[in-house]
């Protein structure tokens, strides 16, 4: 992998759909960028994801030609297993200091054989999915990770020394240290991306808890032809899901656990997946309870309708509680809106949970701009320059600025890198002929 440079044009904090895209916009005007990623690969949620709604278009199909164009560009850096520690304002610029992590292995010399994760006798559960299939404590990220290169989780590594044995490149390295450095930047583009709220948020759904009680990542993961499964099983017993309900607002609407916004997604990927599994299993009835449907793009509420008349059953109904019963199934107790607040129980092979969205970064500690009250970064121009935060330089794009959709999260990503490429033009950023001639 190639260091990092002293000076770059722009600084891309996230290598997710938002963070590749913006880095691309500013690569092509002939900026040069560096694109950090926390994880072990580019792709960001996206390329995990199976489908996307509502055109049910393959979601790597979108995602991997960006991410090997951002990963070959001749104007863009791309350093994973790295974290931006610290950003202040320097001059014109910026001092950034990154910690590039240690992998224990040599990145330039690993060819991506997979011969060490073969031969590893250790079994993790595999976070891209979800922690319903396994990994090896030397492994690859996923089948369409970019860079193609192992990591060595030492965390569970028993130090056997077996993947050192069978390496053709003699690439592991025990021994190997984080390293800080530090590059000066013209402008900073935040596309750090989300998280979903967490399991536990809503006790009385019992996530985290029961085992067929299931986030909506997961389901993404299970629907997925690379999944863990390579079909729609169920987590507890492997069994076919013949009945199974998904609960809306499960994490988004809700001043209790401190989450009073809509989350925006959560209607369209719930009736998304839905659909497809009444595609994968012919058979399945799948229940969808909400206390209103909210489809608002374009071609949003004609996938509505295409979803209820392909047999999902949506009902307006408030559920209480979900509890688990004999052979892992679960109850759902819901209070019918519709009709005069009737309480029923029905009972189902599998419940998903549709999670809202929350940030996957604070900026608190690391650069000096301010949080909105729901934890997002703060657009104060956001209706004439939705990209600018508090502090000039610093642009923000995507799920990091507030809740939304793919399409939305890609046209924020041009409008970010055309502010800081307009920044870049005014401050007069421009690399030194000699500099740009040694990295090319």
């Amino acid at each position: 992998m190639a260091d990092i440079r002293t000076r770059y044009d722009a600084l891309v904090i996230g290598g997710g759909i938002t963070g590749m895209q913006a880095a691309l916009d500013l690569g092509e005007q002939g900026y040069d960028v560096l694109l950090i990623e926390k994880y072990a690969s580019i792709g960001g949620i996206m390329v995990g994801l199976n489908k996307v709604f509502p055109t049910l278009d393959c979601s790597s199909c979108i995602c991997t030609p960006r991410m090997a164009e951002s990963s070959h560009h001749a104007h863009i850096q791309v350093q994973t297993w790295a974290e931006v520690r610290q950003v202040e304002p320097e001059g014109d610029g910026f001092v950034a200091r990154i910690e590039r992590k240690a992998r224990y292995v040599d990145e330039d010399t690993c060819i991506g054989c997979s011969k060490c994760e073969l031969v590893c006798p250790v079994d993790v559960p595999h976070e891209f999915d979800q922690c319903l299939g396994a990994r090896r404590a030397i492994y690859i990220p996923h089948g369409n990770a970019i860079p193609q290169k192992a990591v060595l989780d030492v965390e569970h590594c028993i130090f056997c020394g077996k993947c050192e044995k069978v390496c053709p490149t003699e690439c592991i390295v025990f021994d190997q240290e984080p390293e800080m450095v530090e590059t000066r930047v013209g402008a900073v583009i935040v596309a750090t991306g989300l998280d979903i709220t967490p399991m536990g948020k809503k006790p009385e759904y019992g996530g985290g808890r029961f085992l067929n009680v299931m986030n909506p990542l997961a389901m993404e993961r299970v629907q997925s032809s690379n999944g863990p499964y390579g079909r729609v099983l169920r987590p507890s017993d492997g069994k076919i899901p013949r009945k199974i309900a998904y609960v809306q607002c499960a994490g988004s609407r809700d001043r209790s656990i401190g989450i009073p916004y809509c989350s925006r997604v959560c209607c369209m990927y719930a009736l998304k997946q839905a659909l497809l599994l009444r595609h994968y299993i012919h058979d399945v009835e799948v229940t969808l309870y909400h206390m209103d449907i909210r489809a608002f793009g374009k071609g949003y509420e004609q996938f509505y309708r295409r979803t209820m008349n392909e047999g999902v059953r949506v009902i307006k109904g408030k559920v209480a509680t979900i509890n688990e019963v004999e052979n892992n199934d679960v109850v759902v107790r819901v209070e019918l809106l519709d009709e005069g607040g009737r309480v029923e129980e029905h009972r189902y092979d599998l419940v998903v949970l549709a999670q809202g969205l929350v940030p996957a970064w604070h900026a608190h500690g690391v650069v000096a701009c301010a949080e909105a009250d729901d934890g997002f970064m703060a657009t104060p121009e956001a209706k004439i320059n939705p990209s600018y935060t508090t502090l000039v330089g610093v642009y923000v794009a995507g799920v990091a600025a507030g809740p939304k959709d793919i399409p939305d999260a890609i046209v924020e990503a041009g409008e970010a890198a055309m502010a800081a490429a307009g920044r870049l033009q005014r401050i007069g950023w421009h690399r030194a002929p000699a500099a740009a001639a040694a990295a090319h």
